[in-house]
């Protein structure tokens, strides 16, 4: 395959945008269930809250700017959301028409058809109300501070946004697969953002030091600094070239960097950053991925229509087995594997792997990518007085998003330890409320 084959096939869309007409066919199969007593259950099935057969409705009537409207007022991350969010276990899944045995309405879709269409017409994506005067500082880029900080921006407040990285965006921007997005439209969201309000600091590392002296000049400070790097994998030959923890492997593809990760692939991991890595590596070329789990399929945390996906895309699966060693020279050849067997359950619940005594064999691979997770921020603490952590996660108040420092909040995954975008965007909608009624 040729190299501008390997690069259309790697940024190829799985959500392709709709046409006009196709979009207006799809949103004419939506029955509109729902009301003001009983809300559709796709809404009820958002964790933005996001009024699904409303918006459909009036794409049917063809007033794409009017079911962007309807949209933004619950998720002013509505576009990138339409590209990321799992609707298959969400929204999607709810649709009624599923019971009669029809294909559920696109509704990823038709949100992206809607949103696209006001963020390229420059279209306000809220009102915002009055300035208030006061002043809040949301650390982090990625879609809970940007989420907090339109919301805030619209109730008058004046919000700056600090970010190491020089684009918005967090694990979207530099941590999902570019089949599902690249980087658009995370500069137009940004830029309504900065319509409604909203200053970025990009390219601004806050350290310890510098957060205590912010915290000292405004009023309330949301942090959404995600997680950390990369859970490291602990086996020999960890430094051989051609062996890559997940976060940098797709920050790699999707800043450009040309890859050449050879025929055969390996995949270390059970969630969805290791099934995306997984599917990207076919993409970029490899003739054989296989990925590594150490327990069976039905505990894997991964979504079982994405294992199905990739599976059917020719991902190989071994389950019950752990690498060992990386072997090679100067790069990786093969990754010495261990056959294991579940016993009895760790303290997350599940059945705790265990090595098969003298069961070892060998997978070549001419490339390795660990996608075992990553860790918490156990730093926080030490930057923050009176900031506490709970199982790796900023402890808060479940109502409220509020730490128990009570100048802090926080939201998306420095909280709940790596979810969807759209579950950053209801934190973060939590948060920016009880920030309002706290300070007011």
């Amino acid at each position: 395959m040729s190299a501008r084959a390997v690069q259309e096939q790697v940024f190829e869309e799985l959500r392709p945008p709709l046409p006009r007409m196709d979009a207006l066919l799809e949103a004419d199969r939506c029955l509109e269930c729902g009301g003001a007593y009983a809300p559709a259950p796709c809404m009820v099935a958002c964790p933005a809250g996001v009024d699904v057969a409303s918006f459909i409705g009036a794409i049917a009537e063809d007033d794409p700017a009017a079911a962007a409207r309807t949209i933004f007022s619950e998720n002013l991350l509505g576009a990138t959301c339409a590209r990321v969010c799992p609707v298959e276990v969400l929204c999607e899944a709810a649709c009624v028409l599923t019971e009669s045995g029809q294909r559920p309405i696109a509704i990823a879709a038709l949100q992206r058809y809607a949103t696209d269409r006001a963020l390229e017409d420059g279209c306000a994506i809220r009102e915002r109300m009055p300035s208030n005067g006061l002043r809040v500082a949301v650390i982090g880029a990625g879609p809970a501070g940007l989420v907090c900080a339109g919301e805030l921006a619209a109730r008058g407040y004046e919000v700056t946004v600090f970010d190491e990285r020089d684009e918005v965006g967090g694990l979207v921007r530099y941590a999902i697969a570019p089949y599902r997005q690249v980087r658009e439209p995370l500069p137009q969201e940004a830029a309504a953002l900065e319509r409604l309000g909203v200053e970025f600091r990009l390219g601004s590392r806050i350290g310890p030091s510098e957060l205590q002296a912010l915290a000292a000049t405004v009023d309330a400070v949301f942090l959404g600094v995600g997680m950390g790097p990369d859970t490291t994998i602990s086996c020999p030959g960890r430094d051989l070239t051609g062996v890559w923890d997940s976060l940098p492997f797709i920050e790699a593809i999707k800043t450009g960097a040309p890859l050449d990760i050879g025929s055969r692939a390996v995949v270390i991991g059970g969630g969805n950053t290791a099934i995306d890595v997984a599917r990207e590596a076919l993409r970029l070329g490899a003739d054989e991925v296989t990925l590594l789990y150490r327990r069976g399929e039905s505990e894997m945390p991964a979504y079982h229509h994405e294992v199905d996906e990739a599976r059917e895309e020719g991902i190989r699966f071994r389950f019950l087995t752990a690498p060992v060693r990386f072997l090679g020279g100067q790069r990786l050849e093969a990754v010495e594997c261990q056959s294991m067997r579940l016993g009895d359950p760790d303290p997350s619940g599940r059945p705790r792997p265990e090595p098969v005594p003298g069961a070892t064999f060998t997978l070549p691979a001419d490339t390795a990518v660990a996608a075992i997770g990553q860790q918490p921020r156990f730093e926080l603490p030490d930057w923050v007085p009176g900031l506490e952590l709970e199982r790796g996660g900023i402890k808060v108040d479940e109502e409220t998003g509020q730490t128990t420092n009570p100048k802090f909040f926080a939201g998306g995954d420095a909280v709940n330890g790596g979810a969807s975008a759209v579950e950053a965007v209801r934190e973060a909608k939590r948060a920016a409320k009880a920030i309002d009624e706290w300070l007011r």
